[in-house]
């Protein structure tokens, strides 16, 4: 049975979601997992009834560099201009900004970052091939793939952990026009205390922006995650309601519920005008939605 749920007052853009329909669109023969179902048809159902303004598909990666359900779900979308979405391209391929031009000239004004995964452990060599992640940041086509993004007026997506936090501060000051957002808190409970000062860091640059989902990686308990809050109310101190953005609202409304509740106990230090930012207002500004 769904719980219910109040929902939160003003405009509310889920940043971060994933859909998946295998049976329709295979995964890709290099998908690093395999996630049972979650398709269109189920979600749009939901997002009426949890009353979510958009949504960013955060294009996943059992697809890998083929984004066909993407575009399917933009075509199908539960209102119009409802979606937008991210991509996966290899950022040390010199051909991923020509493909990432041509799939934005496919879907005007739909995408809106590339999305780049960095979670090896340090030590551990740099993927060259194969399935899109723990690439050399320090690859010299990294760089001229961000600064194409910039001129294509994408953002940078990073799912990362703490440790890589100061080389991706590298490539955003040698991009400082190019949108950088942070994943999941930086998934800050896989790095060490000293790291997260790194992730922190990158608040001095005025282009990074923290996205609060993906709250599991940074807490050692089960829900509400508690334990995370001292490190979230750090992370707001940092970089403000203005480059905060919230993703992670689920798939039906009792995740929804949760969602919820995970968001107002971490940010009851924070007045509504704030909470308001974070919800939808930073996001509907940085990926150009409408008023919902």
């Amino acid at each position: 049975m769904a719980m219910a749920v109040t929902r939160p007052k003003g405009l509310l853009i889920d940043t971060h979601t994933h859909l998946f329909d295998e049976k329709r669109f295979a995964y890709h023969k290099s998908a690093v997992y395999k996630p049972a179902a979650q398709p269109l048809e189920a979600y749009a159902k939901f997002v009426e009834e949890a009353k979510i303004d958009h949504t960013v598909i955060v294009h996943p990666e059992p697809y890998q560099d083929d984004h066909a359900y993407l575009e399917y779900c933009f075509r199908n979308e539960p209102r119009k201009g409802f979606f937008k979405g991210t991509c996966l391209f290899d950022a040390t391929d010199p051909g991923t900004p020509r493909r990432m031009a041509e799939l934005m000239r496919r879907n005007a004004g739909r995408i809106v970052a590339l999305r780049v995964h960095i979670n090896r452990k340090p030590g551990v060599p740099a993927t060259v091939a194969g399935a899109i992640r723990d690439r050399d940041l320090r690859h010299p086509q990294m760089k001229k793939t961000w600064a194409a993004a910039g001129e294509m007026r994408l953002a940078i997506q990073m799912h990362c952990i703490p440790h890589w936090a100061k080389q991706i501060g590298e490539l955003a000051a040698a991009n400082a026009g190019v949108t950088v957002v942070l994943d999941h808190l930086a998934r800050a409970g896989e790095g060490t205390a000293a790291e997260y000062e790194d992730v922190l860091a990158l608040a001095r640059l005025p282009r990074v922006y923290m996205k609060f989902s993906g709250w599991r990686y940074s807490s050692k308990q089960g829900h509400p995650y508690l334990d995370a809050k001292p490190l979230v109310r750090r992370t707001y101190e940092a970089f403000g309601a203005d480059r905060m953005i919230w993703g992670g609202l689920g798939h039906n409304m009792e995740e929804f519920g949760k969602a919820v509740e995970v968001f107002e106990k971490m940010f009851d230090f924070v007045g509504e005008r704030e909470r308001g930012k974070i919800r939808g207002v930073t996001a509907a500004r940085v990926f150009g939605f409408g008023a919902g």
